[in-house]
């Protein structure tokens, strides 16, 4: 049998059974997708990242679902860049990832030893969205839905007066995947923290993600011009929850974030 190394990671927390885990799986070369995409629905995570050597303190890097390889994902992401330089010894300063979807991405360290990554801005469609069928899948009618999208991923975010409201939501899965967008993000100012968010992505395999950075790239561009700022703390209000620390930065989103490890093992593959 060949083997491979996978470690398992929460991501966005500091602290054991929060934040949103995910599986990283180091390669020496691409496995085939078909293969990679067997082993994700496996692990039965929102999303594994498998990573291969691209230079110096560079790799290629893909993320998938237990359904679909997704075109950006924040936490595991986060995870990747955790397992290099906590497990794997990479002591480079910067990280980057090359990627097949969003291009490349860079992670680093700040002074207190959170990981800061630099993801592309999501574009804001002015198209106006109907909020019923929202409404129906969410369980509670929004103030409005506004459309956020890339090449290959539109979200909608479904606005709504408070967190109590998000923090109430009675999601139907079933609906939620038969509205047109990949995944819908109910959001909310906070309490504690500038805004609170929940994302649902049923097409792509994940009901409920518990913290997603990638949602972020169309959070922090709607909240910096309703809250006129650009600087935020964020949490995502699921069952397991998770804190972000977040700024724009012209086109480019900056998500923060903590992790740890919490499983080391080893995958069995037939040669």
């Amino acid at each position: 049998m060949k083997t491979l190394p996978m470690y398992q990671v929460d991501a966005f927390t500091d602290r054991l059974f929060a934040g949103n885990p995910a599986a990283v799986v180091p390669l020496a070369e691409w496995l085939p997708d078909e293969t990679m995409l067997a082993i994700a629905a496996e692990n039965n995570l929102s999303e594994t990242a498998f990573f291969v050597p691209a230079g110096e303190a560079a790799w290629e890097l893909r993320w998938f679902t237990p359904a679909i390889e997704v075109p950006l994902c924040g936490h595991a992401t986060l995870a990747t860049a955790f397992v290099l330089a906590e497990v794997l010894g990479q002591t480079a300063q910067t990280l980057t990832f090359s990627t097949r979807m969003v291009g490349d991405l860079t992670v680093s360290r700040d002074a207190e030893g959170w990981f800061v990554m630099r993801f592309p801005r999501r574009a804001r469609n002015d198209a106006a969205i109907a909020v019923e069928p929202v409404a129906a899948a969410l369980g509670r009618r929004p103030d409005e839905v506004v459309e956020f999208a890339t090449p290959g991923d539109t979200s909608w975010l479904a606005v709504y007066a408070d967190e109590a409201d998000v923090m109430g939501l009675t999601p139907d899965f079933g609906a939620i995947a038969g509205l047109p967008p990949l995944n819908v993000i109910a959001t909310a100012p906070g309490l504690s923290v500038d805004f609170v968010s929940r994302m649902f992505a049923p097409k792509a395999g994940i009901d409920e993600d518990p913290v997603t950075g990638s949602a972020h790239c169309s959070l922090v561009p709607y909240w910096a011009d309703k809250l006129g700022k650009t600087d935020f703390v964020a949490r995502q209000v699921s069952a397991r929850g998770g804190d972000l620390r977040c700024e724009l930065d012209g086109d480019t989103v900056v998500v923060c974030g903590q992790a740890v490890l919490y499983l080391t093992g080893e995958i069995r593959l037939p040669e």
